[in-house]
């Protein structure tokens, strides 16, 4: 199976080369952000600055309270990432409890899994092209405290026989509650020197950064006005949604499942089509080849 590596750092961590991790063959690093209501990460600035000029995939993630108001969890958070986070960004909700659980103290399995499913509503809402998922452990996702439909990154620690990337490659892939992991960090206390938290994506480097959107799909030739009235499952359709919301006519938004042609699609693309001048008849779906080549990814 496919895979790419990667770090996540906080203010644990002093200042990193990031061009020697890209060297070792790093694809990503997320960086902690927030906590809470109020708290942003002291060294977030820095870190995020080196991941994103060392030219590796870029996230962040905010410690959950979810005894705490979600919406006013998710402006914060937004409020410490909005200067960074460009295209290809990726954003987690890092829902665990506190050994002591003071963050989950009087919340109901239902309320955490209400709070988590409000911030991933909100971030996505402030960052409607951008990958938004949740990392979380076995306990929260057996516990029901996460919700469907999102990607997950899975913390599990097998130890000794799992201490390095090349180790960590040869185990199965983590299936907690049945639920497919798209990130499995694998070790928190690596052998070394490094003590840096470690994970795996359950895809190749360049499939990884085509799920981030640091580059965007390329397109294949116009296919045809009859292809587009299928409703079919394609990848070129992903391609063209998020296309669609990178210019601006995203305000429709399809359905979840963006590699099917949903009534979303077809809204947004006849927006675009008004935006090229066209109106009447010459503006509705499907699309035609001037609009579609006007819609390419700049090859750069």
């Amino acid at each position: 199976m496919a895979t790419c590596r990667g770090i996540d750092v906080s203010n644990n961590q002093g200042a990193q080369d990031w061009m020697a991790w890209k060297k070792q063959g790093l694809t990503f690093a997320f960086a902690k952000a927030s906590e809470g209501e109020h708290t942003h990460d002291s060294r977030f600035a820095t870190h995020i600055k080196g991941i994103k000029g060392a030219g590796l995939v870029p996230g962040a993630y905010h410690f959950a309270w979810p005894n705490q108001s979600a919406t006013v969890e998710a402006a914060n958070y937004i409020s410490a990432v909005k200067p960074y986070a460009g295209r290809g960004f990726i954003h987690w909700l890092d829902l665990e409890r506190y050994n002591d659980g003071r963050n989950y103290q009087g919340r109901t399995a239902a309320q955490i899994k209400a709070y988590a499913a409000a911030w991933v509503a909100a971030v996505q809402k402030a960052f409607p092209s951008q990958r938004v998922g949740i990392y979380t452990s076995a306990s929260d996702i057996a516990a029901g405290h996460v919700p469907s439909g999102v990607p997950l990154w899975f913390p599990s620690y097998p130890g000794s026989s799992a201490d390095t990337y090349a180790e960590a490659e040869k185990h199965t892939r983590p299936a907690p509650s049945g639920r497919s992991v798209t990130l499995w960090q694998f070790t928190s206390d690596p052998a070394g020197p490094a003590r840096i938290d470690q994970s795996l994506a359950y895809m190749s480097a360049s499939a990884f950064r085509a799920w981030a959107g640091v580059e965007a799909p390329a397109y294949e030739p116009f296919p045809g006005t009859s292809w587009f009235t299928t409703g079919r499952r394609s990848p070129i359709v992903a391609a063209m949604h998020d296309r669609l919301v990178e210019v601006g006519c995203g305000r429709y938004q399809s359905s979840k499942d963006k590699d099917v042609i949903g009534p979303g699609d077809k809204a947004s693309y006849e927006a675009w089509q008004r935006e090229c001048g066209y109106t009447g008849s010459a503006a509705t779906w499907p699309p035609g080849k001037t609009t579609w080549d006007r819609l390419q990814v700049p090859k750069s």
